[in-house]
């Protein structure tokens, strides 16, 4: 929280100059539920959401600003309303924060930030432009909307064995790793000219790699003989390249090592270049991740999309059921707007 100083003054400054006039954007925006968001209110979330979306934005060029405040409004007063509706929720169950509760997590944030005194942590807080009150009822918003989710959206749902088998079944790709070889080459190049191919030097380049592969079979150290007598730039490296999956592999390629086990070399292969040794390297066949060992990624899954449903029937059902008296003509439509693009995309619960 702290360790992001928040020039406020600035970006204030930057909606100032990118915002409507004034007397479009009246001091109480919207009414929801007889709570209001206010001219300033907004303005503060949508300095944020600026801050954030683009950290290097600077009031320098109004248009580039006010396209910029068009973009993020809509999303900024559907969440700003969507929040407004779960506090009430909260306040209706009962959900407050506790002075004891309060004085906890000030301690952690003086901890994680590593200030030592009450002296340190108000300079902190005179930093950021905040009060302790502004910070407690921050930390209460957030702690509230928290609690709200997990009564609400949280404990509407279960993920149970048979739907974590299903999805293991039906998805059992994402649980496997791909087939991975590496493989070190030796090449042979084969002169060529205005002519062609001269056939003379295309069968000494060919007894020549011939005579390579029988050593390399009798055991003499591929990389060595690669950096020795490769003509391809990968002899720096002792021919050695890869991994690759196999399906990135030219098809002729593929067809050479099929089969082969790490330290098999091919036969020689005729390329464009001239003839070609591969020797595998190393070879990773792929595997399934079991049931079990997958278990926690899948219920994490499951809950994550049961989590995004009952969280958009959630607001859904707060928004029809709340009175929403709107003062402001343009936010309203920004609002329809941002209503639009929700439906389009399923909200994350925060």
């Amino acid at each position: 929280m702290f360790k992001q100083t928040m020039a406020a003054s600035a970006m204030l400054v930057l909606v100032a100059m990118a915002a409507p006039r004034a007397d479009i954007l009246e001091q109480v925006l919207v009414k929801v539920n007889g709570d209001i968001i206010t001219k300033t209110e907004l303005e503060q979330r949508q300095i944020a959401a600026l801050r954030q979306k683009n950290p290097n934005l600077r009031p320098t060029d109004d248009a580039a600003l006010r396209k910029a405040l068009s973009e993020v409004t809509p999303e900024v007063i559907v969440e700003a309303v969507d929040e407004l509706l779960i506090m009430q929720r909260g306040k209706e169950l009962g959900y407050t924060m506790s002075t004891e509760q309060f004085n906890g997590i000030v301690e952690n944030i003086k901890k994680e930030n590593k200030l030592e005194d009450e002296a340190q942590f108000q300079a902190a807080l005179k930093q950021e432009g905040m009060t302790m009150a502004d910070l407690r009822k921050q930390l209460e918003r957030t702690m509230i909307i928290q609690r709200v989710q997990q009564t609400e959206v949280m404990g509407k749902f279960q993920v149970t064995d048979s739907e974590l088998k299903a999805y293991y079944e039906s998805h059992k790709d994402s649980f496997t790793t791909k087939p991975q070889v590496t493989l070190r080459e030796l090449l042979v190049t084969v002169p060529t000219s205005d002519r062609g191919v001269n056939v003379g030097l295309e069968e000494e380049a060919k007894a020549k790699i011939e005579g390579i592969r029988k050593r390399a079979v009798a055991g003499e150290p591929f990389a060595r003989l690669a950096a020795d007598l490769s003509d391809s730039p990968t002899k720096a490296n002792g021919g050695l390249v890869g991994p690759y999956t196999p399906d990135v592999l030219a098809p002729e390629l593929q067809k050479a090592i099929a089969g082969l086990k790490p330290g098999d070399v091919t036969d020689v292969i005729r390329t464009s270049r001239g003839f070609q040794l591969i020797r595998i390297e190393t070879l990773d066949p792929g595997t399934v991740k079991s049931f079990e060992d997958s278990r926690n990624d899948i219920a994490d899954r499951i809950a994550g999309e049961k989590r995004r449903g009952e969280y958009t029937k959630f607001l859904e059902r707060l928004r029809g059921q709340a009175i929403i008296d709107w003062k402001n003509d343009e936010i309203k439509k920004a609002y329809d707007i941002g209503l639009q693009q929700a439906t389009q995309a399923t909200p994350e619960a925060p």
